[in-house]
């Protein structure tokens, strides 16, 4: 069974006491489940093992019966916990829980998830999360799910500097996805490299560019693809004498340019510029050139074809479940593919 959230928040607390005290942050439900959690993930209470009875956790933390009854309630759907008739709770076994946290959606990030579930075992539950770049929504994924799952698969927010929240979650239980400038010592990774497989890749299509005469990088500022990519592109055009522009984003029916060819990063982009080109009636590949950044199915109707430049995505999906099957460390930096299509 496979669970989707979709910018679900919960507030968890960031510090773990042996003891039980109540604030005023949370319910009394949510804070005596978080509490059980963590005793569970200290190992205060073993896999299999009874967990103390609604009237003995009643007396024991002067809360409710129903309060007691709730929080059991709110850790077996997380499936950290199991019971017998509605009594007799016990702790779950976690091995085949698992946090796969990315940065937001699009389609190759689907066909990772895809590709995922499809290597794993029918019996595996796959909790997928977005984090849309948030920091503080992406500490609090983390902090709350630390601790209940076997594995965790993360897309980190920023590519420069790992999260110091990871440091959490035990670094052979943790794969870190796409992103990844920064030291990633001790934790396995599957990763792209943005800068010198984009440069060998716009050298391999050398010799195709060069029937335009400029080439222009499409970067919308807002974006969270890594801005070295930039030296990159000025690296290629520099070192190979194409006259080029980094642009930000395609935003008004004059952006467009007869001649150029463009490198967009963002899919609204892509789509953007092709409807310019459509209504001044210009044929792409033709009048204009276009490479999109990661592949996507919709890339092979658009037009005659759109170029694209991608790692493998299903590939970081198979990869992750051989992480999640078999526990051995992964330390893969993937190639950038070349999609060739008659957009160029």
């Amino acid at each position: 069974m496979v669970e989707k959230h979709y910018f679900c928040l919960s507030i968890v607390q960031n510090s773990f006491e042996m003891e039980l005290k109540f604030t005023h942050d949370n319910t009394k439900v949510e804070q005596l489940a978080d509490f059980i959690s963590r005793l569970i993930s200290a190992n205060e209470y073993k896999i299999g093992e009874n967990l103390p009875s609604i009237n003995v956790l009643s007396r024991r933390y002067n809360v409710s019966r129903d309060t007691v009854f709730k929080a059991f309630l709110s850790l077996k759907e997380k499936g950290i916990i199991c019971s017998i008739h509605g009594k007799n709770y016990y702790v779950a076994n976690p091995t085949k829980n698992i946090l796969l946290l990315l940065d937001e959606y699009s389609p190759f990030k689907e066909a990772l998830f895809n590709s995922l579930i499809e290597e794993l075992p029918s019996d595996y539950k796959v909790d997928l999360w977005f984090h849309q770049y948030n920091k503080k929504f992406f500490d609090t994924i983390v902090n709350d799910a630390n601790g209940k799952y076997a594995k965790y698969i993360v897309m980190n927010y920023d590519n420069e500097e790992l999260s110091g929240v990871l440091g959490k979650i035990q670094a052979d239980r943790l794969l870190l996805l796409d992103f990844g400038k920064f030291d990633k010592n001790g934790y396995s990774f599957v990763c792209q490299d943005f800068d010198g497989n984009f440069y060998d890749a716009l050298v391999s299509l050398e010799g195709e560019l060069r029937k335009y005469p400029k080439l222009v990088f499409v970067f919308n500022k807002k974006h969270k693809h890594p801005q070295s990519s930039k030296i990159f592109f000025d690296k290629f055009c520099g070192d190979y004498g194409f006259a080029h522009q980094i642009a930000d984003g395609i935003i008004s029916e004059s952006s467009i340019e007869k001649g150029c060819l463009y490198i967009v990063i963002k899919p609204e982009d892509v789509v953007g510029l092709v409807k310019q080109g459509t209504a001044k009636k210009w044929r792409i590949g033709k009048d204009y050139g276009l490479i999109a950044y990661n592949e996507s199915p919709f890339y092979e109707v658009i037009g005659e074809g759109i170029t694209s430049l991608s790692v493998d995505f299903k590939e970081m999906g198979r990869l992750a479940a051989n992480f999640v099957l078999t526990g051995n460390s992964v330390r893969d930096v993937l190639p950038t593919k070349i999609y060739r299509r008659n957009s160029i």
